[in-house]
């Protein structure tokens, strides 16, 4: 490859850590550079590159064209686009922060600390046999995965901290049908493409409003129907409402029998706005609660919960957790 370098040519396509490495070599000259693209730029700043980042544009040539590409556009996503671009042109490939009418969402508002519990038995309950869960935090991803794999419920999960044949091996193994389960946090799921996924449940609702639009996205998809269901506690009551804010609609809520959340416990609210790398540590406060053990154990150790299915009341009704209480029927944009 230092040859070919060497030798020069047209398109580089690089991380920004082997991009320094190579230019550290002489293998590449990056005076030389005359169009910048950033691409993912959200996921490298959330990956902690912007070190990197910096580091690659200070070796560049002033005059240039530079190209960011985003999915998201957050205060930092701003921030850097600010510092990079002059008066840009901004492109939307489409409208942003919608989410698609064929999927039906859902609010579940439960115990942090019976999350596990109530997951795995609407997966069980329901037979669901291709799920993508979502979880703000890579220890929590492990720690929720290994938890339902002892509830005899086949999981894997992927994130920022797995190599890249492991995240491989576990997306394949998911669209084989080898595990019902894929537990990722935002950053790993970037750019997934699961045909005809039936079910995103997000474990924990994102920091950022807007990661929600792209979590639920990833089913619903070439005109197919969705369902996208949040489990809440009440420390996510105000994520929750900046995502609604950001919709401009009211998720609908479905109360399940038994889950009821506990009114004595009081909020520790969780900051909205992106996690920086040390949020990841486990047990840092209470926004990592999936990293910690669920006192309510899972479907598989309470004993009051395996033969006890939640039940719904919504529309002065009474139904099973099971797909039918999501109402398969009912209008998202209800």
């Amino acid at each position: 490859m230092m040859v070919i370098l060497r030798g020069g040519v047209d398109i580089l396509v690089a991380t920004p850590g082997r991009l320094l490495d190579l230019e550290h070599q002489n293998a590449v000259d990056l005076s030389k550079i005359e169009i910048l693209v950033l691409d993912e730029a959200d996921r490298m700043l959330d990956m902690g590159f912007i070190h990197d980042i910096r580091r690659v544009l200070a070796k560049l040539p002033a005059k240039r064209q530079n190209l960011l590409f985003s999915a998201t556009f957050s205060d930092e996503i701003k921030g850097l686009a600010s510092k990079l671009l002059h008066n840009p042109a901004s492109v939307e490939v489409a409208r942003r922060n919608t989410a698609s009418e064929q999927i039906a969402q859902s609010v579940h508002f439960v115990d942090k600390n019976r999350k596990r519990e109530l997951l795995s038995q609407m997966i069980g309950e329901g037979n669901w046999q291709q799920v993508l869960v979502f979880n703000r935090t890579k220890h929590g991803a492990n720690h929720l995965a290994e938890q339902l794999n002892k509830d005899g419920i086949t999981a894997a999960a992927i994130h920022g901290n797995k190599s890249q044949g492991a995240r491989t091996r576990a997306l394949a193994d998911f669209k084989d049908g080898k595990i019902r389960v894929l537990v990722a946090t935002d950053i790993a799921a970037r750019g997934l493409d699961i045909d005809q996924l039936p079910h995103v449940v997000n474990y924990e609702l994102p920091n950022v409003p807007e990661d929600y639009v792209h979590r639920i996205g990833r089913t619903g998809r070439a005109e197919r129907t969705g369902e996208a269901i949040s489990l809440v506690c009440v420390d996510e009551h105000k994520l929750l409402r900046d995502i609604e804010r950001l919709l401009k609609r009211e998720i609908p809520r479905i109360a399940l029998d038994g889950y009821e959340p506990d009114p004595s416990i009081k909020a520790d609210p969780i900051q909205n706005g992106r996690q920086g790398r040390g949020a990841q540590r486990p047990g840092m406060g209470r926004g990592s609660s999936a990293g910690r053990p669920q006192n309510g154990g899972g479907a598989a150790g309470r004993g009051d919960s395996r033969n006890s299915r939640p039940r719904s009341q919504a529309d002065g009704q009474r139904r099973p957790a099971g797909p039918s209480s999501r109402g398969r029927s009912r209008n998202p944009g209800e």
